[in-house]
């Protein structure tokens, strides 16, 4: 790979790990501070689906829309790929935090964590055998049924 693209890969896990920094201080000094009268939704029972406190998914995705706007209509790629990595941040929060820990998203009444455990049982049978063949679960994401119902880790 040459520089250029290490340097638009780099830019993608600054602008990743640069949202985790940014959500923490405005999480910590903003939420929690100035704007709670927002956040609060957040820490109360609601029977909706959606709450006030989703304004802030929206500010934190607007961010990356215009990073990739602006990289996309412009050339320029830093902006693109910091976008992207914010972007891929968005992802990995939505699925951790919305639906792992609070079950936003209802999964037909199975815990999300059931596929994780299901993972990670196939990964370690994936490890268990130390030659080419006989070798299962090659996948990272999609896992045998059977892995659902295995018991020993």
């Amino acid at each position: 790979m040459n520089m250029e693209t290490w340097k638009y890969i780099l830019l993608t896990v600054v602008g990743f790990l640069g949202m985790e920094l940014f959500s923490w201080f405005f999480h910590r000094y903003i939420m929690h501070g100035p704007l709670w009268f927002i956040h609060k939704t957040h820490h109360q029972k609601s029977k909706y689906w959606l709450e006030f406190n989703d304004i802030f998914s929206l500010f934190f995705a607007s961010i990356a829309i215009v990073l990739i706007w602006v990289g996309l209509s412009f050339g320029n790629y830093s902006s693109l790929f910091l976008g992207i990595g914010i972007t891929f941040y968005g992802i990995v929060y939505f699925i951790v935090h919305d639906i792992l820990i609070h079950k936003r998203i209802n999964n037909k009444g199975k815990n999300f964590a059931n596929y994780l455990s299901a993972l990670k049982k196939a990964h370690q049978d994936h490890h268990k055998i130390k030659k080419k063949q006989p070798s299962e679960s090659f996948g990272l994401l999609i896992v045998k049924r059977k892995y659902f119902f295995k018991t020993n880790l």
